[in-house]
């Protein structure tokens, strides 16, 4: 029996330690498989307004409606000077709180401009978006899809029931195209969808069955869009999982609420989970 104790005693002391044990080594001529400890996510932050970005998990930054000074941002100066890298500038229609700080983006960082074909060209002529970063690569219309930052991304143009042109001063007013909104899907991440500025319309109900949206960009403010109530009946067709309130509260007639918003989706049964952001914090989606 002594001798069958020390033949178990050391065949402990000749096994490897569970703890300290490493993976086996790969097979000739295949690489060894590489996990990141935390994968990297994609993140949401609101300027304020209608502006937003977006970083990509592979670290592409996207701006949809860049006013990034609007007066809802008490950092927007500092945020803009901040700004050192973007891929995509997304344009939703021509009018200037929309249209924002793209332009002095685009020379600054080199992003590309996604809009529709009519607005591109209007924002290079009035405005003088540099011409050399849009082409039939960022340019579309309504129904057609993008894909763009190495597949990382695809955008679809929807429409939106509102107006659109472009200005560069008060005494020159140009046509800006069809107003519109964005669907925007990262790859095995989240979709978002921004309204743009819009009234509720029924076939928003075709976005909710082309996309699964994870998160509805939705302006609530009223006056120049959809209020909450309008808001609450386009959350019912679309049926995203989250909704984040925006285009609210940057001037006096902008009055809808996040508190009107969600009176309004409890009665027309929206089940959607409002994620109401801070100004200037990123939230992981």
């Amino acid at each position: 029996m002594r001798h069958l104790h020390l033949l178990a005693v050391a065949a402990l002391v000749l096994l490897p330690s569970t703890i300290d044990a490493q993976p086996a080594a790969p097979a000739a001529g295949k690489p060894a498989e590489i996990v990141p400890l935390t994968p990297a996510k994609t993140r949401l932050t609101w300027y304020g307004h209608a502006a937003f970005r977006i970083d990509t998990p592979a670290g592409k930054v996207i701006l949809v409606d860049p006013w990034i000074t609007n007066p809802s941002n008490p950092t927007g100066k500092d945020d803009l000077a901040r700004l050192a890298a973007a891929d995509l500038i997304l344009v939703t229609h021509g009018h200037s709180d929309h249209v924002g700080d793209a332009v002095a983006i685009a020379k600054k960082t080199k992003a590309r401009l996604v809009t529709t074909f009519d607005l591109g060209r209007s924002m290079v002529a009035e405005l003088g978006f540099p011409k050399d970063q849009l082409g039939f690569d960022t340019q579309g219309n309504f129904g057609g899809d993008l894909t763009l930052l190495d597949g990382e991304v695809t955008i679809r143009f929807v429409p939106a029931v509102h107006s659109s042109t472009v200005s560069k001063d008060d005494t020159s007013v140009k046509d800006g195209g069809a107003p519109g909104g964005f669907v925007i899907a990262v790859t095995a991440g989240p979709v978002l969808y921004h309204t743009g500025d819009t009234d509720v319309f029924g076939d928003m109900a075709y976005v909710g069955k082309d996309f699964k949206v994870t998160h509805m960009l939705a302006c609530i403010g009223g006056h120049f869009t959809m209020g909450p109530a309008g808001a609450a009946e386009a959350v019912r067709l679309v049926k995203p999982r989250h909704v984040v309130p925006m285009h609210y509260g940057t001037f006096p007639v902008l009055s809808g609420t996040v508190v009107q918003l969600r009176a309004a989706m409890r009665k027309k049964g929206a089940a959607a989970k409002i994620l109401s952001l801070e100004i200037g914090k990123p939230a992981v989606l």
